[in-house]
């Protein structure tokens, strides 16, 4: 009988010990576009007005958890799943779990070791700074998130590990494996970043390179471990490269505390994508990006944020005026509670110069606001994207 009251009190002691979160958020509205048309159409774009979902955050539910496994190490987990509220749609095709489906252990003097589909180390080092934190990724993302600075690409079948941190400094590392037969890395992702904060400032910078197969499943890059039918960062800017070997990125992201209500953010990237033997292009193509952020929170219920992006391509494969692209974008938030809020967002973007088509012909550079567009860039130089909503978590 003590045996048993015994053996009782021990499972309920381990129980104690383990723990599952429910969570998640809906976000609808509508959505004002001046100019709207579609990657590598040659047709004339028109305004829309339109049901929108996700312009301040992707609507979600998850799972996570952990579980004490002794000596300050917990394994745990994650399972996130991204929707449409306006049709019901998985937010990644065949991914129900599609913005996370992880497992790992914890323990704060060896760091985090995770296994499974997530962002990779780039992204989850240089997040703090991002310029998606306050404009959000749908009109605030750099043109056409050409540097995948918002949440929108994970990796298949990561290996991430996260260093403890160590007086404000931290570092995480990952390898996606592509999987492609008879050759390790095609289809790979590696990426690497380091992240100091200190006190109101911070800083943090990090590398990735996605090598897309060339070669199986019908269509290029099908076996990359990225997201996005095997392409990351295809919009107006990038669509006459997505014949590359491989996309490389390096970004910087800084910000500082300026006071209670302010703060500033700013940061720098360098996107290269080179070609291949099979490739539609010739020459290696650069873009450079540079942005900045200031966020004013006045009070508890409202939110205020302005941004600027430059994105300026290199003059290759035969382009004798380089493209540029200037994006200006406002977000404004008010709390109706701790989990309730309304918000609207706004981004202009002017494209000028020149740029690569789907076939490898030289086109005149579009207009294409932030990543929320990268479906239905302007047919033009210019492009207005405005949109509010209402925005729950639970």
């Amino acid at each position: 009988m003590v045996g048993t009251a015994a053996q009782a009190l021990f499972a309920q002691a381990t129980f104690a010990q383990s723990s599952v979160t429910l969570y998640g958020l809906v976000d609808n509205g509508l959505a004002y576009v001046s100019n709207q048309s579609s990657v590598g159409s040659t047709s004339g774009g028109k305004s829309a007005v339109k049901f929108n979902t996700g312009a301040w955050a992707g609507s979600r539910f998850g799972l996570m958890g952990s579980e004490d496994l002794g000596g300050n190490t917990k394994v745990i987990f994650r399972l996130e799943s991204g929707f449409n509220t306006a049709n019901g749609n998985q937010q990644f095709a065949n991914a129900e779990f599609g913005r996370e489906a992880s497992l790992g252990v914890t323990n704060p003097a060896f760091g985090t070791f995770k296994l499974g589909r997530m962002n990779t180390a780039y992204y989850t080092m240089l997040s703090p700074y991002s310029p998606t934190n306050y404009l959000t990724g749908f009109t605030g993302a750099h043109p056409g998130d050409i540097d995948s600075l918002d949440t929108g690409y994970r990796a298949n079948n990561t290996f991430l590990y996260q260093t403890p941190t160590w007086n404000g400094l931290t570092a995480a590392a990952s390898y996606s494996m592509g999987g492609v037969a008879g050759s390790f890395n095609s289809g790979s992702t590696i990426a690497a970043g380091v992240q100091y904060l200190n006190g109101p400032f911070g800083i943090a910078a990090g590398y990735t390179k996605i090598n897309n197969s060339t070669s199986g499943g019908g269509a290029w890059g099908a076996n990359s471990t990225t997201s996005s039918g095997g392409q990351a960062g295809v919009s107006a800017l990038t669509n006459g490269y997505q014949t590359a070997q491989s996309q490389q990125r390096i970004a910087v992201t800084t910000g500082y505390q300026i006071s209670g209500a302010f703060d500033v953010s700013a940061s720098y990237s360098n996107v290269q994508y080179t070609p291949g033997t099979g490739s539609s292009f010739r020459n290696k193509a650069v873009f450079n990006s540079a942005g900045a952020v200031l966020h004013w929170k006045p009070s508890v219920v409202w939110d205020f944020a302005a941004g600027y992006a430059y994105t300026r391509a290199s003059q290759s494969n035969g382009i004798e005026k380089a493209a540029q692209y200037q994006q200006f974008s406002l977000s404004q938030y008010y709390s109706l509670s701790k989990r309730t809020g309304l918000y609207l967002v706004q981004g202009y973007q002017r494209a000028t110069g020149e740029t690569l088509g789907t076939n490898g012909g030289i086109i005149q550079a579009t207009a294409n606001v932030g990543d929320g567009m990268n479906g239905t860039p302007s047919s033009g130089r210019s492009q207005f994207v405005a949109a509010g909503g209402l925005i729950h978590r639970f």
